[in-house]
């Protein structure tokens, strides 16, 4: 059987064989109804924090009448495999890496070009601001609603090789990157052997030293304990990587319009919480980092790594067209 045929097996026991919920008409759905939100990280992560704030909120608002059910840790597959299932009506909703969705939607990948974002602010005012809904109405072509954009944050680079301070130390080395173009391309312009796979994995390849590194935020190389595989850590802060909160298009049509005012306002909040609670707790991550053995270099050389990726900007500037100067303009 597919991937998807399997998930769709696992999804129908799961539930008990409840898959009709999204196709009831939406006065009778708003009564009662359990929502199954899916995301690929652990409980410490804060994909999980940003989803228990919007259960949280959900589930008050609503009176009780909406549960929201968590599923955790790739429970219900990969991020592709969850976005696939958000389109078929398997999963409700999920709280999904940027790199995954533009797969689906090209242009939402502009958020992901390599030093983008001088700061988290310039970030959120983007991305809470007309060119992000925009670009986030954009998924409905696809089936998909997206919500709010939560936040993966700015991505670091850790190996098992040697410390990374300027772009000459990255090469050769054989870096996961997520299936997305942007990705490949960036570290295939700074020398290294971008290895594209799903984070589960990519988990695998670092036991098995397959792989010599990854790139991720610190609140990942934090809660998935990543030290115990990499060695260095280097803060590139190469690229901020939004998540979204992202529906299946069928399930958001099947609530009434206040519930569907709920969610937006549910999964706007979670988002800027889960960014709070990403910032607080950085400085501590990096300190158990440490102590746990990991070399982490905080200043590596920015301004050589920026100069080496202009002919990705420059590819992606003529693809991106509009959204990238709309950027631009937007955070001088």
């Amino acid at each position: 059987m597919t991937r998807m045929v399997l998930a769709f097996v696992f999804c129908a026991v799961l539930l008990g064989g409840n898959l009709w919920l999204g196709m009831v008409p939406a006065a009778q759905a708003a009564q009662k109804m359990n929502i199954r939100l899916a995301h690929v990280v652990n409980e410490q992560d804060g994909f999980h924090i940003a989803a228990l704030k919007f259960k949280e909120i959900v589930e008050e608002r609503t009176g009780g009448n909406v549960t929201v059910a968590l599923f955790p840790n790739a429970q219900l597959g990969d991020e592709r495999t969850l976005l696939e299932g958000m389109q078929m009506g398997i999963v409700d909703m999920g709280v999904i890496t940027n790199g995954p969705v533009a797969n689906f939607v090209e242009e939402i990948a502009v958020f992901e070009l390599p030093f983008l974002f001088p700061n988290p602010e310039a970030a959120y005012k983007v991305l809470d601001g007309p060119i992000g809904r925009e670009l986030l109405n954009n998924l409905e072509r696809v089936n998909l609603k997206g919500l709010a954009y939560a936040e993966r944050g700015f991505r670091n680079l850790t190996n098992s090789v040697r410390p990374v301070n300027s772009p000459e130390d990255i090469v050769g080395l054989k870096i996961r990157v997520m299936e997305n173009p942007v990705y490949i391309d960036t570290f295939t312009t700074l020398g290294a052997n971008a290895v594209p796979m799903a984070w589960t994995e990519a988990l695998t390849a670092m036991r098995q030293k397959t792989i010599d590194g990854q790139e991720n935020p610190v609140n990942v190389i934090h809660s998935f304990k990543l030290f115990e595989q990499q060695s260095h850590l280097s803060m590139t802060r190469h690229t901020y990587a939004p998540a979204i909160f992202v529906m299946g298009l069928a399930k958001w049509r099947s609530l009434g319009p206040d519930y569907q005012e709920i969610f937006l306002e549910a999964a706007q909040q979670a988002a800027e919480h889960g960014r709070h609670v990403n910032a607080e707790m950085e400085a501590g991550q990096l300190e158990e980092l440490r102590e746990a053995g990991m070399e982490i270099i905080m200043e590596p050389d920015v301004a050589a790594f920026r100069e080496k990726v202009k002919p990705v900007h420059a590819k992606y500037g003529e693809k991106f067209g509009a959204y990238l100067q709309r950027i631009l303009d937007e955070i001088q």
